[in-house]
């Protein structure tokens, strides 16, 4: 009896074994159809638009993923990785998603330099990459930083969000804007999907 009880374990090893590699031999092959990335200032709103851009991808039946960039770099590693590990992060990510057939990400990220949206582009594999860049009056996004940030940091926050303001203003990597101030999220989220070609008008 316990050979038999044995014998049907290590079954099932094998059997998870093959699943598994089956998985990410998938996942290393495939790459985003789409990429989608939201960049902005601090404060100009790449959160809130991406999460409700995912909920209209969902509700059309779309299947993507979503991922806010700065949520996979909150570490302090004594500064070995350097900036790096966000991508890092991301391409683990992504194998996971694509190994569960998924073709399309969107990402809230700000595009600093060329070379940002290069590994962005590299860590999804992405075949067709657009950028959307949120806009808002500096005093706006300041204000929204500034509750949203009560800690310790707040007042350097709020003063990055001028500064990055106009790093994004140099880079000018988007493909095109959006003013998200004034307008319901929804409005601005469907407004951006239809720009970037993933929902008709």
């Amino acid at each position: 009896m316990l050979d038999t009880a044995t014998a049907s374990v290590q079954d099932n090893v094998v059997e998870l074994r093959r699943v598994v590699r089956g998985r990410i031999g998938r996942a290393m092959r495939a790459g985003a159809a789409r990429l989608l990335v939201i960049t902005g200032s601090m404060g100009a709103g790449k959160s809130t638009v991406m999460a409700e851009a995912s909920d209209i991808l969902t509700a059309h039946g779309v299947v993507h993923a979503a991922v806010d960039l700065d949520g996979l770099g909150i570490v302090h590693d004594g500064g070995r990785r350097g900036g790096d590990i966000a991508f890092v992060n991301l391409q683990s990510l992504w194998r996971n998603f694509a190994a569960d057939g998924v073709d399309a990400l969107v990402v809230a990220a700000a595009l600093e330099t060329a070379a940002d949206l290069d590994r962005l582009r590299a860590a999804s594999a992405a075949e067709r990459v657009v950028v959307c860049r949120l806009r808002a009056p500096v005093g706006i996004m300041q204000a929204r930083v500034r509750v949203r940030e009560p800690g310790m940091l707040q007042a350097q926050l709020v003063d990055r969000v001028a500064a990055l303001e106009r790093i994004l203003d140099a880079a000018a990597l988007e493909d095109f804007s959006i003013v998200n101030d004034g307008v319901p999220v929804t409005v601005v989220a469907r407004e951006m999907l239809v720009r970037a070609g993933w929902l008709a008008a």
